[in-house]
């Protein structure tokens, strides 16, 4: 990796694009510092600290501590998120948006502005819903006046939308100018800025005021997971099988052409980090929304909450709330199967094999090809959703046996490990065609 970045330095169209993402980076660290006018922050920031609830905790790890902070971006791009989550399972049901997007360049040019417009609209939703939250938790600056109150609530508003907006936005121009994917390089930066506070949290948890043995035992067994989990999600990340195919020989004036062999690479984690997604935010929403009202969690509905706390899980005094923790590998697998059905059609592949005069050997095209690929498709998933459980479930065990209070979990090296390696692709592909 080392390596790449020095050889990528060297061509200075390359650097000017990795100084332009460094600069856009440090915008956006700024931005996550200016508080929103007509909101108390310390208020706010007590509130926070007294929360249970792991869902806020990862919530603002992905916004790089801007939701602690109550700043400008505390919205961050999780608008952005959503509404590209929304338009990918919208494609797969509405015709129009399907035939937009096989249009080639200008079709995806039209859905990504699809995809701004909803950005913006989901980002004044949670806006508003935050604004009404902070008015009746008292968080918003006091005001004997009506109007000066209402100015308040409308200011943070604003303000938050327009965060988002203008988060996007760099995003995109990160993705144009800079290098890599612009929205996963922000969300990727801003997990990173909340690594610190966690190492900050496992040193007072397990090393601070212990004797020298003890230090050493647990600095040796941290460094040890974090080294295996980080190799275990590289290894997830680029393990693939691949069915090999072999093309016919066809006569085109009087030559033969074709003949050639190749393969299909199918991964083993073909969701990639999307069920981890979509199973983080079903089963942290209702706790975080319950946050914002009085609960009684004494209550049937309390109880419940607590079992959807992924704070709850594996804490051998209060095991039964751990019930929560089989409902999300539940989930986990589930959204595996799903996302993959919707982005991966093996009838489609199997019928443009057989247009191109391709076949598996030893499979019959057609059918019978679509078939044995929805066979090994189906292994691949369950292998892979194997994988993604083994690195999401293994944080919060260790949270909930050892009591540690650590918001960086498998959601978040999964996004570090996978941004990291598709943007280092990207600076080699890069550097190649500089090459040729």
């Amino acid at each position: 990796m080392l390596e790449t970045l020095r050889n990528a330095f060297k061509i200075k169209d390359i650097r000017k694009r990795i100084i332009f993402t460094f600069l856009m980076l440090v915008v956006i660290r700024i931005g996550s510092q200016l508080p929103i006018p007509g909101v108390d922050s310390e208020v706010f920031a007590n509130w926070f600290a007294s929360q249970t609830a792991d869902g806020m905790g990862f919530f603002d790890a992905v916004t790089g501590g801007s939701f602690l902070n109550l700043s400008i971006f505390a919205l961050n791009i999780t608008p952005y998120i959503t509404s590209s989550i929304i338009m990918q399972l919208l494609t797969i049901a509405i015709p129009k948006l399907e035939e937009m997007q096989r249009d080639g360049e200008d079709g995806r040019k039209k859905i990504a502005e699809i995809t701004r417009y909803l950005t913006v609209a989901l980002a004044l939703i949670e806006a508003i819903a935050m604004a009404i939250g902070f008015s009746r938790g008292g968080y918003l600056e006091q005001s004997d006046s009506t109007a000066v109150y209402v100015m308040n609530i409308i200011m943070v508003i604003f303000t938050l939308t327009a965060g988002s907006a203008v988060l996007m936005w760099i995003g995109e121009r990160i993705t144009e100018k800079g290098v890599g994917n612009g929205i996963s390089i922000v969300l990727l930066f801003n997990i990173l800025s909340s690594v610190p506070d966690d190492m900050r949290s496992l040193y007072y948890r397990f090393i601070f005021g212990q004797s020298f043995a003890t230090m050493a035992v647990a600095v040796l067994l941290i460094a040890v997971v974090l080294l295996a989990m980080v190799v275990f999600v590289v290894v997830l990340n680029d393990a693939e099988r691949r069915i090999p195919v072999q093309y016919s020989k066809k006569m085109v004036g009087r030559k033969m052409v074709g003949g050639q062999a190749t393969n299909i690479p199918l991964k083993v984690n073909t969701a990639g980090v999307m069920p981890v997604i979509f199973a983080s935010s079903i089963m942290s929403f209702p706790v975080v929304i319950a946050q914002f009202f009085t609960v009684d969690y004494s209550s049937i509905g309390g109880k419940i909450l607590t079992m959807l706390n992924s704070g709850s899980w594996c804490k051998p005094s209060q095991p039964i709330y751990s019930v929560g923790l089989i409902i999300y590998i539940v989930l986990l697998f589930v959204f595996a199967y799903f996302y993959t059905s919707i982005t991966f059609n093996p009838l489609e592949i199997a019928d443009n094999m057989k247009k191109q005069g391709g076949f598996i050997p030893g499979i019959r095209p057609g059918k019978p090809t679509s078939d044995y690929l929805n066979k090994i498709l189906n292994y691949l998933i369950f292998i892979g959703a194997c994988g993604l459980t083994i690195v999401c479930v293994l944080p919060y065990v260790f949270n909930g046996v050892f009591g540690a209070s650590v918001s960086f979990g498998g959601t978040s090296l999964i996004i570090i490990v996978s941004v990291l390696l598709e943007t280092l692709k990207q600076i080699e592909s890069q550097m190649m065609v500089r090459n040729y």
